[in-house]
């Protein structure tokens, strides 16, 4: 497989501009490389394949809910790769634990994980080309004007970040670094 292609940008550069969130985490900091812990578990990696530690503050007033997201701008697709997408988060948590997002977990009422480009309803961890330059994984919490995104049953990625962008009010991103070894 060719790898050869520029670095994408920051898409949340590319976005309208919002009030920052601040957003942390116990996994890992801000441009650290992710932990085996958040690496994907299939595809011939061995990863935990585990949400990570997420607290966020700074939410504007009229913030109604939270999403929160995991994007690899830097996956050798025209689209970039959805590793995880949670919507209808109440506006009282400001905090997941690791491993919120696994397929079995049992979520509040209303909260959702929309289909991820794995195809499951979940977190899926790190998993580039091998060979591959790191690869930026930005997991984003967006303050939103909404308690309900009105997504369908069946919504895509895109549409679910179509839908974000028309109702975020705050953002806040959080980046770690992976790259697979080489094979």
């Amino acid at each position: 497989m060719n790898l050869e292609r520029p670095t994408a940008p920051d898409p949340y550069e590319l976005l309208p501009r919002v009030p920052d969130l601040d957003v942390t985490s116990e996994s890992f900091a801000d441009g650290d490389t992710l932990p085996d812990e958040q690496v994907y578990d299939d595809w011939g990696f061995h990863g935990g394949n585990v949400s990570p530690q997420l607290s966020w503050s700074g939410a504007p007033d009229g913030t109604r809910s939270y999403a929160v997201t995991c994007f690899d701008p830097d996956a050798p697709t025209p689209s970039g790769f959805w590793h995880w997408l949670l919507v209808n988060v109440p506006v009282d948590v400001t905090s997941l634990p690791a491993g919120y997002g696994s397929v079995d977990a049992e979520l509040p009422e209303g909260v959702r994980q929309i289909a991820n480009d794995f195809g499951t309803e979940a977190y899926g961890g790190a998993a580039p080309p091998a060979g591959d330059r790191p690869h930026r994984y930005m997991f984003a919490v967006h303050a939103l004007d909404t308690d309900d995104l009105g997504l369908g049953e069946r919504a895509s990625a895109a549409v679910t970040a179509f839908n974000l962008g028309a109702h975020t009010v705050a953002r806040g991103v959080l980046t770690a670094m992976y790259a697979a070894p080489s094979a």
